[in-house]
């Protein structure tokens, strides 16, 4: 599997547990990997994709009062829900700027790709 998730354009460092059934994807600045791409590598190998914890930079969207980030440089736009801990934000000040989100992609059914985001903290950029 490593060597899969290495062969990503734009994947800078990969961390394997099998005990664990963990991988760590670092991925280089300015890269376009879309979680597609990791997601299709890790089934290649035989393995499924389980929830992920994740920091991505995009673009803060408020549609209809439902936020959503688009992520740099891909075409992937993730909804955005919080986590219970999560801080309230104020999405009208922040919607339609560069923003950093932390959070976790739940894991999504089996042949679909994660569309959501949980997030714990948004940050403008």
């Amino acid at each position: 599997m490593r060597v899969s998730l290495k062969a990503v354009n734009g994947v800078e460092q990969v961390d394997v547990s099998l005990n664990k059934g963990l991988a760590t994807v670092t991925l280089k600045p300015g890269n376009s990997v879309t979680m597609q791409q990791l997601q299709q590598a890790i089934i290649k190998n035989g393995f499924t994709t389980k929830q992920s914890t994740v920091t991505a930079s995009g673009t803060l969207l408020n549609e209809g009062g439902t936020l959503k980030l688009k992520v740099s440089g891909s075409n992937e736009v993730y909804t955005l829900t919080p986590e219970p801990q999560a801080m309230p934000i104020d999405a009208r000040q922040m919607s339609g700027k560069a923003v950093t989100v932390d959070g976790v992609v739940p894991e999504a059914a089996k042949g679909k790709t994660p569309d959501t985001i949980q997030f714990a903290s948004i940050s403008e950029q």
